[in-house]
């Protein structure tokens, strides 16, 4: 009976690994689990990127949209704002310079065509620049959606091959099967690690992007306002020109 006991012992200690923790159980699991394992990592990695870049570039250009938008608002005329705003590539400066080029090639007939015009290709620069500022969310948001299933599909795999050594060890020895159905269990952890703040960031994203898109239809609307105010001070009146 002592010697079954050594003989137990000596097997438990040859089969268990040597570290159990997290850096030990990647090294001890199955290729393919460890490639789910890598490529979890990369996608938490690539989530935070994005979060630093897209904060950093909202951050800026809510900041040049507010000074332009101050501008817009005081008692200006439209060849100041685009004097101020040349070579500029900003979302307002885009906005102006699209103004100020149908102003030009309508030669000063300032009629409800003209309104509409404006209207579209101020509302096409605010399309344009929404998408810009837009880009990398969609990123964010797909590693939010399939991290999780793509750590089960880890644990999945990994708990098949920890019942496959069972089969092969004969023996269901808690000892023996827990490491590697831990090793499959951290596959599952790290899809969560990677899905849960990818969720988070992106919904932060998507409010700042919606508050961004609310400042440029500000400035859409001052921008009208101002081509409108120019035309008034050049002694154009709405119903003569709409004749």
């Amino acid at each position: 009976m002592l010697q079954s006991h050594t003989a137990l012992a000596a097997t438990t200690d040859l089969t268990l690994p040597r570290n159990l923790s997290p850096w030990g159980m990647f090294m001890g699991a199955d290729i393919v689990v460890k490639i789910v394992m890598v490529g979890l990592a990369i996608a938490s990695l690539v989530t935070w990127t994005v979060w630093l870049a897209k904060t950093l570039e909202l951050a800026s250009a809510r900041r040049i949209a507010n000074r332009r938008l101050k501008l817009l608002e005081s008692d200006t005329t439209l060849d100041a704002v685009e004097r101020d705003s040349a070579g500029r590539t900003d979302a307002v400066a885009q906005l102006i310079h699209s103004a100020v080029r149908e102003t030009k090639l309508s030669h000063g007939q300032f009629d409800d065509g003209f309104k509409e015009r404006i209207a579209l290709r101020l509302e096409r620069v605010e399309l344009a620049m929404s998408r810009r500022i837009s880009r990398g969310t969609g990123v964010v948001a797909t590693i939010g959606a399939i991290a999780p299933f793509v750590g089960l599909f880890g644990t999945v795999w990994g708990i098949m091959n920890a019942f496959i050594g069972i089969s092969e060890t004969k023996t269901t020895n808690l000892a023996v099967v827990a490491p590697g159905i831990a090793e499959a269990l951290l596959a599952t952890a790290l899809g969560l690690v990677a899905a849960i703040p990818a969720v988070v960031i992106y919904n932060h994203l998507v409010r700042h992007v919606t508050s961004y898109r609310a400042l440029l239809g500000d400035a859409s609307a001052q921008v009208m306002l101002l081509v409108s105010r120019d035309h008034g001070r050049r002694g154009v009146p709405i119903s003569r020109a709409a004749e």
